[in-house]
């Protein structure tokens, strides 16, 4: 059978099957059973489509187009295509004969937004084509099975369409919303039920005794080697696929037992009519959870909640359908404003607002479906004043105020009254003189990026 045949038949046996793991007993479907066992036996030689010639090379045009930071060996990724030309035929053989070991993963931590510090392993760059080149391979066979109701780290899906879906089930009545947070999930994956889920439907040995050397693979970090015995550090081309297969099997488990969820990676949230329901739907799943994928529920974080106190992808879910901006994401981008807007920086004006505009674009093209019309408008004066306050800051001394305040057209006698008045910066950016001289013309004119304007214009071409 050809390799195409293969994995359209690959798909066609699942999905006559899933999402049907388990009857209501909650017993494993003998059906199930058997297109596991089919499937294993065509994936039997799965090694030797991943380390295709064709399939390596299209993981290392992959991992040169997504760039990033060299592994513990030093290697850049402009420095990936002299060492891949030359040593391609060497990395096959060694994949094809199982020879072939990890380097170890170099540890970064990075802040989180909502506070504490993440885990990153970064892989070297060989590491990076390798596990790019499984996980082209693997997401053929399991992208088709994996349910409608996940959106993170897919293709064709994104956190657009997951807020979509749970603005849906709000619309139709489900305001109460189950938030589980599942404490630090990429560091408390179980190798060994990982590596159970995946011998369940990959009969190639070799690629399971891989991704068993990758998960185990020691995490450097301040000179010091540490083994890793749980977890899937985020950082590698695999962990996303890895995460989605594990949790997979609570998609299955909700479907199961009826309930109306979006998971978007392990952000999971279940829909509900009243109060009542979700906090036994909570306890309930929360226990399943905990005993069956041996994963730990953040007790203090997750929540019953309605659906404008949510904070799913940095929105919350208004009534009548509609997504809205989460208190938190208003607060992290003051926050990203605050500092580049920092009056102790000593750089222009110009630079200032080149580098506000790249951040504001971005956040907007982000948050655009939302509703903040108003919020927005506000947030646009609150940015002003902290441009403003920098302006200030700037003249330095009285005179260099009154004279900034001249050019700007403002009357003599306010101009030394404002310069003269002894208030601080804050209070100063709202004084009449200023809002004379700084209005929203002359902020255009100097190429502020406006949140609300260019809203207003995203929504009138939005139909």
């Amino acid at each position: 059978m050809n390799l195409v045949g293969e994995r359209g038949q690959s798909g066609r046996l699942f999905a006559e099957v899933v999402p049907v793991w388990h009857d209501r007993s909650g017993q494993v479907r003998p059906e199930w059973l058997s297109a596991c066992e089919d499937e294993r036996a065509l994936t039997a030689n799965l090694m030797e489509r991943i380390a295709s010639a064709s399939n390596l090379q299209r993981a290392y045009r992959q991992v040169r187009a997504n760039g990033g930071s060299a592994g513990v060996d030093g290697m850049k990724v402009g420095e990936l295509g002299d060492w891949f030309s030359s040593n391609l035929e060497s990395v096959r053989e060694s994949l094809l004969n199982g020879s072939y070991k990890p380097s170890p993963v170099r540890g970064v931590k990075i802040p989180k937004a909502s506070g504490g510090m993440r885990q990153l392993g970064i892989p070297t760059i060989t590491d990076r084509v390798i596990q790019q080149a499984i996980s082209q391979v693997l997401t053929e066979h399991y992208e088709p099975v994996f349910s409608n109701h996940s959106y993170g780290f897919r293709p064709g899906r994104s956190a657009h369409q997951a807020l979509g879906k749970a603005a849906a089930y709000v619309s139709a009545g489900l305001s109460h919303v189950i938030d589980l947070d599942l404490e630090k999930f990429f560091d408390e994956v179980n190798h060994h039920r990982l590596l159970w889920l995946l011998g369940l439907r990959i009969g190639d040995q070799r690629v399971i005794r891989l991704i068993a050397r990758y998960l185990r693979t020691g995490l450097l970090e301040d000179g010091l080697c540490s083994q890793r015995t749980k977890g899937t550090p985020q950082g590698s081309p695999l962990s996303p696929l890895l995460s989605n297969i594990v949790l997979d099997e609570l998609d299955q488990e909700l479907t199961r037992r009826g309930h109306h969820f979006v998971r978007y990676a392990d952000d999971v949230k279940i829909f509900v009519g009243s109060a009542l329901s979700a906090a036994g739907v909570c306890v309930s799943v929360s226990r399943f959870i905990g005993e069956r994928l041996r994963l730990k529920v953040n007790e203090t974080k997750s929540r019953c909640c309605r659906g404008h106190e949510l904070n799913f992808l940095g929105h919350s879910i208004l009534s009548g359908g509609h997504v809205g901006l989460s208190a938190s994401s208003e607060r992290r981008l003051k926050d990203k404003v605050r500092t580049l807007t920092a009056r102790n920086r000593g750089v222009s004006m110009d630079q200032i607002l080149v580098e506000l505009r790249s951040a504001l674009l971005g956040w907007l093209h982000y948050f655009r479906y939302a509703r903040m019309g108003k919020r927005l408008v506000a947030i646009d004066g609150w940015i002003r004043r902290k441009l403003k306050c920098y302006r200030l800051k700037q003249c330095k001394r009285v005179i260099g105020i009154v004279r900034m305040l001249r050019s700007l057209g403002v009357e003599n006698t306010l101009c030394w009254r404002t310069a003269l008045s002894g208030k601080g910066w804050w209070r100063l950016s709202n004084s009449p003189a200023l809002n004379i001289g700084m209005g929203k013309m002359w902020f255009a004119q100097l190429g502020y990026y406006s949140l609300s304007e260019h809203y207003k214009s995203l929504h009138r071409r939005i139909p």
